[in-house]
């Protein structure tokens, strides 16, 4: 219901919201959790996460440009330095586990 509320309003997130669903539907439903993991768009981004901790390079940059775009915004909206230092670090926190993940080459392969 949050990840719904979060797709049609700009101030709640919405991806959070879906992965811990995802996370916790499949912790309580063996079937699906299989079911998820053999999703042809998200099942080869789930296997990867799951089995290898790693994230394609695409997600990175995706995640990496949706991060300083919001940064950007904090920065331009708010005109407050603590604000946009804050966060920024955040982003930057973030950013350093995303690019310390392993990478893997194509959604299929290992």
């Amino acid at each position: 219901m949050l990840a719904a509320i979060g797709a049609v309003l700009p101030v709640m997130p919405t991806t959070v919201f879906l992965i811990v669903a995802a996370w916790a539907f499949g912790r309580a439903s063996p079937r699906l959790r299989a079911r998820l993991r053999a999703h042809p768009r998200f099942g080869a981004t789930l296997r990867h996460w799951e089995d290898h901790g790693s994230i394609g390079p695409r997600a990175k940059r995706a995640a990496l440009g949706g991060m300083a775009l919001g940064w950007l915004m904090v920065a331009a909206i708010f005109r407050d330095l603590l604000a946009s230092v804050i966060a920024g670090g955040c982003m930057a926190a973030v950013a350093v586990y995303i690019l310390t993940r392993p990478s893997h080459s194509a959604p299929g392969g290992s």
